[in-house]
C-alpha cells in the first residue's frame, strides 16, 4: 500500500482537494482491488471490524459490522433503516437545470457551507483514496474516491464496482471528471440519521455520500454522473441488464431488461429455478393450489452482457436499426433475495460460495472465518428476513461473460405485480408476455412502475413511480430530457422487438420470475420470424399492448389463463377491468407530468394518445417497426 502524498502529485486535483489530502494524518493510495481488500478491516490480519462515526460531542454511531470470511468479506447494518435504498435521497447543490430538490432549499441554508465542512472533516481523517474510470476506459473519464480509512469496506466495494487505476501504469495524465467524498458522519450531525447524497456539478462532478450503504452513494453515484454526461452529450446509460442467448440450434439472440430494482434485471442473466426432479414450475394457484408444471431437459444457454447499467454510448452504434450497448460496471450489485434454500440457483451458489477472489456480501448472517451463504440472510427481526440480501459479484469471475458491445434484438421491461382477484382487484393483470409497439414501450419507460413489494428500497407504497427509465432517482438533470433521448433510441432501433413481463403474480397464479425467462427462452427459440394473422392480439387493456393467443415451448402448450388474465375464472373480465382502470389512472397521472414545452413533438403526440384512451393500432402508427 503507498502511503506517500507524492503520488497525488500525478493526478490533476483542484487545489481545496489537495489542502484535504495534504492535511490528513495519512493517505493511503490503492492502486488494486486487493489493496482496498486489506483495508476492509482496519488492516488485512483483522478477522472483525466494527466501523465507527465518531460524533462532535463525543458520541459514537456503530455504522456497519466487517468480518472477514473465507469467500471475502461480509457487512451488516445495525440499523434496518441502511439495509436498503432510500428513493429520495439524491439531492442537487448547484444552479444547473433540474428537476430534483436543490440542497440550499430543503435546508435553507448554502451547500457551500457544507462542502467545506465536509472537507474540513475529511481533513482530519486517516484516508483511504483510489482512481477509476467511469463506464467504460476511455469512453467517459476518469474519476476519484475520498474515503475514510475506517469505512475500507465501502472502498472496496466502490472499486469493485468501478474498477481501480493504477497511477504508475498509465501513461497519460489522470484527470478526474468526478470525486466521490464519503462523509459518514454528517448522515447523525446534519440529516437526522438520512441517507443523503448530494451531487454537485461543478468542473468536477463532485458526489458527497454522506451514508455507507453502497446502492445511492456509490454505486448509484456514479451511476447519476455517467446520465449527466450522457444527457450533455445525448446519450443514455439505460437501467438494464442484458444477455447473449444462445439456442439448442445455436442461434444467437440478445436481449435487453429494464424495470425499477426489483424488476428481475439479476434475474434475467439466470436460467429458470428448477424443481428437485428437474421440472419447471410455471406458477401456482394461491386460491386452489393448483400447480402448471413445464419439461424442458435443455435450456438456452446464457453468456451474461450487464446486470445493471447499459452503456449505450454513440460511438458503439451502427444506425442500422439496433440499439448496441456495453456493460458501463466492472462488478454486479446482485441481490439474493429469491436464493432462500441450497440448491436454489446452483450457478451462482457456486461462484460465490468458492470465489476464485474476495467477495463482498450485505445482510447475510455469517460470522468470522465461516463461508457467507447466499441463502442465509440476516433478519431484520426474529423472523423476519432483510429482503435486500446483496453480493458484489466481479464480472471477470462469471463465466461465459460478454466482454464487448451487442445488439439488441428483444428489449423487455419487468413490473412487479400483485395477485389480482374478483376479491381483490389489482393492477396484478399481466399476462405471461406481452408484445408492446415501440411508442407503448417507451411510455412505460417513462412509468416505470416500482411495483409489488419491492424488496431493495425503503418505500411504503407498493404502487409508485421509479421515474423516467427506471433509473430517476440517479439521475441529476431534467425528467423531460431523458424522455427525449429515450424517445430518440425508439425510433432510432426500428428492427428491436418490445415486451413487456410481469414478476410475482399472473392473476391469482403465483409465478416468481418464471415470465421473464419463459419469455426469453421462447422469443430465443422462435427467432425473427414475424407472427402471423391471428397469433397476436390486442389486449383488453390497450396499455398492455398484445397478448398471445397461444404458445409452445418445446412442444409443450402453455395455458391461456397466463396469457391473459381476465380468462382466469377467479380473475373475470369485472376484476380485470377493475385492474385496469388502476393501472390507467396511473398512468394518466405519471405522463401527465412530461406534458412540458420541451418534451418532443412525438412524445407530446404519444402521451395525448395514452390521455385519450387510444387503442394499440394507435400506438402502432407513431413509431415504424421493421422485421429482419
Amino acid at each position: 500500500m503507498i502511503e506517500s502524498i507524492n503520488v497525488i502529485d500525478q493526478i490533476k486535483l483542484p487545489e481545496d482537494v489537495r489542502e484535504i489530502l495534504s492535511a490528513a494524518p495519512s493517505v493511503k493510495v490503492a492502486s488494486n482491488i486487493e489493496e482496498l481488500e486489506a483495508l476492509a478491516c482496519g488492516v488485512k490480519e483483522n478477522k472483525e471490524w466494527n466501523v465507527v462515526s465518531k460524533l462532535p460531542d463525543g458520541s459514537e454511531v456503530l455504522e456497519a459490522e466487517v468480518v472477514r470470511v473465507k469467500n471475502g468479506l461480509s457487512v451488516n447494518y445495525p440499523e434496518l433503516y441502511m439495509r436498503r435504498r432510500d428513493p429520495n435521497c439524491l439531492l442537487v447543490a448547484d444552479e444547473g437545470a433540474t428537476d430534483k430538490p436543490r440542497f440550499n432549499d430543503k435546508f435553507d441554508y448554502p451547500f457551500e457551507n457544507l462542502r467545506k465542512e465536509t472537507f474540513s472533516w475529511l481533513s482530519e481523517q486517516e484516508l483511504a483514496v483510489f482512481c477509476f474510470e467511469m463506464g467504460q476506459s476511455g469512453l467517459v473519464g476518469d474519476a476519484l474516491a475520498i474515503c475514510p480509512a475506517n469505512a475500507g469496506f465501502f472502498a472496496f466495494g466502490l472499486g469493485l464496482l468501478q474498477g481501480v487505476v493504477d497511477l504508475k501504469e498509465i501513461n497519460r495524465p489522470f484527470e478526474p471528471k468526478s470525486i466521490i467524498y464519503v462523509a459518514p458522519a454528517f448522515r447523525h450531525t446534519h440529516f437526522e440519521g438520512k441517507q443523503v447524497v448530494v451531487h454537485n456539478r461543478i468542473a468536477q462532478h463532485e458526489i458527497f455520500s454522506y451514508n455507507l450503504y453502497p446502492g445511492p452513494s456509490a454505486k448509484k453515484g456514479v451511476y447519476g454522473a455517467l446520465i449527466h454526461v450522457g444527457a450533455q452529450n445525448n446519450w443514455v446509460t439505460a437501467h438494464c441488464s442484458a444477455v447473449q442467448v444462445i439456442t439448442p440450434y445455436d442461434n444467437f439472440v440478445h436481449f435487453m431488461h429494464e424495470g425499477a430494482s426489483g424488476g428481475g434485471k439479476s434475474e434475467m442473466l439466470q436460467q429458470p429455478h428448477r424443481m428437485s426432479d428437474g421440472r419447471i414450475r410455471v406458477g401456482k394457484n394461491i386460491i386452489n393450489g393448483d400447480e402448471i408444471f413445464l419439461e424442458i431437459n435443455r435450456t438456452c444457454d446464457l453468456n451474461p452482457v450487464c446486470d445493471d447499467m447499459g452503456l449505450c454510448h454513440p460511438s458503439f452504434q451502427k444506425n442500422d436499426g439496433k440499439l448496441r450497448i456495453m456493460d458501463a460496471e466492472n462488478a454486479w450489485f446482485v441481490r439474493v433475495d429469491h436464493i432462500k434454500d441450497y440448491g436454489t440457483d446452483h450457478d451462482l451458489e457456486k461462484l460465490t460460495v468458492a470465489p476464485s477472489k474476495p467477495l463482498l456480501f450485505l445482510n447475510l448472517d455469517a460470522v468470522a472465518g465461516s463461508t457467507a451463504l447466499i441463502w442465509e440472510h440476516t433478519e431484520d427481526e426474529p423472523g423476519k428476513l432483510c429482503p435486500n440480501p446483496r453480493v458484489i459479484l466481479p464480472r471477470d469471475i462469471v463465466p461465459s461473460v460478454v466482454n464487448e458491445k451487442v445488439a439488441i434484438d428483444v428489449r423487455s421491461f419487468g413490473v412487479r405485480t400483485p395477485p389480482c382477484s374478483r376479491e381483490n382487484p389489482t393492477y396484478g393483470i399481466l399476462g405471461l408476455f406481452h408484445f408492446m409497439p415501440p411508442a407503448l414501450a417507451w411510455l412505460w419507460r417513462l412509468v416505470a412502475p416500482r411495483g409489488y413489494s419491492n424488496p431493495s428500497i425503503v418505500d411504503t407504497d407498493s404502487m409508485n413511480s421509479e421515474g423516467v427509465g427506471s433509473y430517476w432517482p440517479f439521475t441529476t438533470g431534467k425528467k423531460v430530457d431523458q424522455a427525449n433521448l429515450l424517445l430518440n433510441q425508439f425510433i432510432n432501433s426500428y428492427r428491436t422487438r418490445y415486451i413487456l413481463t410481469p414478476n410475482q403474480y399472473v392473476g391469482v397464479w403465483e409465478t416468481g420470475f418464471m415470465p421473464q425467462w419463459l419469455a426469453r427462452d421462447y422469443l430465443a427459440r422462435r427467432g425473427f420470424a414475424p407472427f402471423l394473422p391471428g397469433q397476436l392480439i390486442p389486449s383488453r387493456c390497450s396499455l398492455l399492448g398484445y397478448s398471445l393467443k397461444s404458445i409452445r415451448i418445446e412442444g409443450v402448450t402453455i395455458p391461456s389463463v397466463l396469457l391473459r388474465v381476465e380468462k382466469q375464472p377467479e380473475v373475470g373480465e369485472e376484476a380485470y377491468d377493475a385492474g385496469a382502470r388502476i393501472l390507467t389512472e396511473f398512468f394518466h397521472k405519471q405522463v401527465n407530468k412530461f406534458l412540458q414545452p420541451e418534451l418532443d413533438d412525438l412524445g407530446q403526440k404519444i402521451i395525448e394518445c395514452c390521455l385519450s384512451g387510444g387503442s394499440v393500432e394507435d400506438y402502432e402508427k407513431f413509431i415504424e417497426v421493421k422485421d429482419d
